[in-house]
C-alpha cells in the first residue's frame, strides 16, 4: 500500500540535514540506516553508505533512482552458487568443450 499524497514521500529528517550540509557533487559517503527513505531530487549526485544488516554498501544516487527507496540498492542477501562438486565437474566439462576448436567444413570449389 502506498503512502498518502497528502503526507508526501518518507525521508528521514536527519538524512536531509546531512545532504543539505554537503556541497553538490561531494563524493564522501553519507552513512545511514534508513533503508525506508525515499530518494528525492535533492539527493542526486551524492553517495550514501546504506546499511544492509552487516555492512555499509555505497550507493551513488542517479537521476533514474528518484522515487525508489535507498534499501532497494543495498541487497541484504548474498547469493551463493548452487551445486557443489557435481556442478564444478559439469562446468569444467563445459569449459573444456568450449576451449577445443571445432573443425569448420571446407568449401568445395
Amino acid at each position: 500500500m502506498s503512502r498518502s499524497l497528502k503526507k508526501g514521500p518518507f525521508v528521514d529528517k536527519k538524512l536531509l540535514e546531512k545532504v543539505s550540509k554537503l556541497k553538490l557533487g561531494d563524493k564522501t559517503p553519507i552513512k545511514t540506516y534508513s533503508r525506508a527513505s525515499v530518494i528525492v531530487p535533492q539527493m542526486v549526485g551524492f553517495v550514501f553508505a546504506v546499511h544492509n544488516g552487516k555492512t555499509f554498501i555505497n550507493v551513488e544516487v542517479r537521476e533514474e533512482m528518484v522515487g525508489h527507496r535507498l534499501g532497494e540498492f543495498s541487497s541484504t542477501r548474498k547469493f551463493i552458487k548452487h551445486g557443489g562438486r557435481m556442478q564444478r565437474e559439469l562446468e569444467a566439462k563445459a569449459g573444456a568443450a568450449a576451449a577445443t576448436p571445432t573443425a569448420s567444413p571446407k568449401e568445395k570449389s
